[in-house]
Parts: C-alpha cells; sequence; structure tokens
C-alpha cells in the first residue's frame, strides 16, 4: 500500500508573485469608483518658476475628436509649441500617404489652426513590434537634443485612461531632468460614469489596468547605450512636413 506519492508543484518565481499581486489589486481597483479617475490623470508640469510648459506632446494616434481636445487645450495655455509623436502607419489603415501617426496628427493639427496658435512639429518614431510609446518618447528626448531645445517640462496629451500609463513611461525615457504633466481627452465612444455598461468601456478600462500593472510591475527599460537595449540611439526618422 502506497501512503505517498510524488508530485510536481508550480509555484510562481518572486516576480511572477509580485505581478499577479499587481494584477488582483489593478482589478480591484478597476472594479472600484475611482478607477477612472485614476488612470485618467489630469497632473499638467509646473513648469519654471511655476510657469507651466512650454511644449505640449500629442499622441498622434488620438481620433479627431481628441485632438479636437488637445488643440483646445493648446489654445488655453501658455504652448509655444506642440509635439505629435507616433510610428508608422500601416499599409492598410493609412489615409492620404501620411507614413506615421506623427505626421498624421500634426497635419490634422496644422488645418485647424489660427493665427497665433502654437507652432506644430511631427517627430515620428520608427517601426517597432514592442514598448512603441517609450520609443516616441526617445525619439522625442532626441529631437530635443539635435534641435536644441530645452525640455525642462512637457505636458503629454493622451487618451482617457491610458493618461497614466504614458506618462510613467514617458518619465522613464526622458529621465528626472523633465517635468512630465499629463492631460486626458474624455472618451466619446463610452460614458466614464459608466464605462462597465458597454463592451468599449470595459475592455479599454480593464485593458489599460492590466497593462498599468504590466508597466508598473515588470517594464524595466534598458539604460541609454546598453548592447541589450533595443531602442539604443535608435536613428530618428526623416523629418515630417507639416502642410
Amino acid at each position: 500500500m502506497t501512503l505517498f506519492r510524488r508530485r510536481q508543484v508550480w509555484l510562481p518565481t518572486a516576480q511572477g508573485f509580485l505581478l499577479l499581486l499587481a494584477l488582483l489589486a489593478l482589478l480591484v481597483l478597476a472594479g472600484a469608483r475611482g478607477a477612472v479617475p485614476f488612470m485618467m490623470q489630469n497632473e499638467p508640469a509646473r513648469g519654471p518658476g511655476g510657469r507651466g510648459a512650454a511644449t505640449l506632446v500629442v499622441e498622434g494616434w488620438l481620433d479627431e475628436g481628441e485632438l479636437d481636445q488637445a488643440l483646445a487645450t493648446a489654445r488655453a495655455g501658455r504652448y509655444t509649441r506642440i509635439v505629435t509623436t507616433g510610428g508608422p502607419i500601416d499599409a492598410w489603415a493609412r489615409a492620404r500617404n501620411w507614413s506615421s501617426f506623427a505626421a498624421r496628427a500634426a497635419a490634422y493639427l496644422a488645418e485647424q489652426k489660427r493665427p497665433g496658435d502654437a507652432a506644430v512639429i511631427a517627430v515620428p518614431a520608427p517601426a517597432s513590434k514592442q514598448d512603441r510609446t517609450f520609443l516616441s518618447a526617445l525619439m522625442l528626448r532626441g529631437w530635443a537634443r539635435d534641435e536644441g531645445v530645452r525640455l525642462d517640462a512637457i505636458d503629454l496629451y493622451s487618451a482617457g485612461v491610458h493618461a497614466r500609463r504614458s506618462a510613467m513611461v514617458f518619465r522613464m525615457a526622458l529621465g528626472p531632468q523633465t517635468e512630465v504633466g499629463v492631460l486626458a481627452a474624455t472618451p466619446h465612444d463610452y460614458d466614464l460614469a459608466r464605462w462597465w455598461d458597454s463592451s468599449n468601456g470595459v475592455k479599454t478600462v480593464i485593458g489599460e489596468a492590466l497593462s498599468l500593472a504590466w508597466t508598473t510591475c515588470c517594464f524595466w527599460p534598458p539604460e541609454a547605450g546598453a548592447p541589450a537595449a533595443p531602442w539604443r540611439e535608435p536613428k530618428r526618422p526623416p523629418k515630417e512636413g507639416v502642410p
């Protein structure tokens, strides 16, 4: 008669255990009333001497309604420039042959310009299958260095509950010398107050909660110049013209 038998038991590593805890915490957060305000962060940069940021960075993948909100924000602030970011647009989604989301957003904003509006500059990123926000932030850093623009403070304009995660990644890429404020467009495809009532709201809020957990727990970009860094001093794409 056998009283004991051997079995293989899978246990998470320390990193895996932390990830599970972070996922659990953010799943609870996503079900709480305060989930959306937490992720849909609105905290503009204080800037040098409390004057605010001179540069508004707009994520180029935003849709037209969100870009309209970004433009209204730019007109209400003291920005001297609007910089759009984003990588290539695939062939199926390409409209008017724009080569990148940065160029497409810059062209749209330029079409809406009025006298006295801030200059619009496209800073595209190369193609990447991962960490596209981080790569876009590196391109912004490279553009500022090459153009002699001092980025002591920026305001990052993102979409809804994506805002906190984007700001976190931009801070990693730009470093402590740049204060990164963040502003969030209000979504128009679901009700913020009752996001759980629509499939778009559920997918967006839960998906962003999980992505924020992963970024907080497990995204550790290599230092600039590290041999294994996929973003090691990436070459900036050619400058995009804005009509």
